[in-house]
């Protein structure tokens, strides 16, 4: 028996969010709708501008591995937190839910514990606004070759592939966990960190990837073609790959089987978490040995469950959802 069910390497990002309106986001020249990386200063100016904050550990693959967790899955995250407020927080946080966090606080970093400002206005749109912080420079030392070796499956955050040295500790990870007989998987998480490292993302879906989670955006910017073209060419290159289309069909293909989930359009309460959350849902499907059909349908579930709330984490048993929709 492997010691984890699922092992996720990603950003350790603290969430901070506060609810606005848009009058507040322009007159803070806030972009309405994404994700922008911010400097230090300017965290600390948004930070404070903020009314009436929830605090809650966050991080893309972070957000999912929790989710996974809230399934009853066993799990572990690697990340990097400094030994400061928010980073004994994080680490506090993740085994209070009941996953494993093998890296301790840094206590010599000159980073501070990284953290993300969520402005949700009332379309339920998120204005994300992230200071990376030490939480960027995950590498090869962070990387546990024991809990990598003893995982069924890995799930990597494509943000942390920015940086040469975390390209190495995703290769240092994916081994490991192909060593231990396990399956390696990315999401692609963002179209422009595709553009900026296309040629390295294209080499580690080819050759060290066993599925690979994007939305539209993400793969066409992979392949630099259309989104059928580009779905035909990564099944050429990976076994499994799933795409989400923002309020559309997901897509899943795994060599000749193809299954096609329809997603039932609502208002986001808040959408922050939407992507996250769908990727809990699949690769809980996907560890269990679920249908392609059963898995998508699963992560749809999941992503529907944490917009209808604010938070990016399940507020809900969801493995009694999957259960009251007949999927298990």
């Amino acid at each position: 028996m492997k010691q984890y069910q699922v092992v996720g390497i990603g950003n350790a990002v603290v969430d901070v969010i506060a609810q606005c309106d848009d009058s507040f986001l322009e007159h803070m020249g806030i972009e309405k709708g994404i994700m922008q990386l911010i400097e230090r200063e300017r965290g600390e100016t948004l930070y404070g501008a903020m009314k009436e904050r929830t605090q809650a550990p966050g991080g893309s693959v972070g957000n999912t591995i929790a989710g996974l967790g809230n399934l009853g899955l066993t799990t572990a995250f690697i990340g990097r937190v400094r030994d400061d407020t928010l980073g004994r927080f994080y680490e506090a946080a993740l085994h209070g839910e009941g996953t494993d966090f093998p890296n301790p606080p840094v206590k010599d970093g000159e980073l501070p514990t990284s953290r993300s400002m969520i402005f949700v206005t009332p379309d339920g749109e998120r204005s994300m606004n992230t200071y990376l912080g030490i939480s960027a420079e995950v590498s090869t030392e962070d990387v546990s070759l024991e809990v990598v070796e003893n995982t069924q499956i890995l799930f990597l955050e494509g943000y942390l592939f920015d940086k040469d040295h975390g390209k190495a500790a995703f290769l240092k990870a994916a081994q490991g966990c192909h060593r231990g007989g396990g399956k390696a998987g990315i999401a692609l998480s963002d179209p422009f960190c595709v553009d900026r490292h296309r040629a390295d993302f294209r080499r580690l879906v080819r050759d060290q990837m066993d599925y690979v989670i994007g939305n539209q955006h993400e793969w066409e910017s992979l392949y630099q073609t259309d989104l059928d073209a580009a779905l035909k060419q990564a099944a050429e290159e990976c076994e499994l790959v799933v795409c989400t289309r923002s309020g559309d069909d997901v897509i899943l293909i795994r060599g000749e089987e193809r299954a096609t989930v329809p997603v039932k359009r609502v208002v986001p309460v808040d959408a922050t978490g939407a992507g996250d959350q769908f990727a809990a849902g699949f690769l809980y499907g996907y560890a269990t040995g679920q249908s392609l059909e059963t898995a998508g349908k699963m992560g749809c579930a999941a992503a529907a469950e944490v917009i209808g709330h604010y938070g990016a984490r399940p507020e809900i048993d969801v493995k009694a959802l999957f259960a009251e929709r007949g999927l298990i």
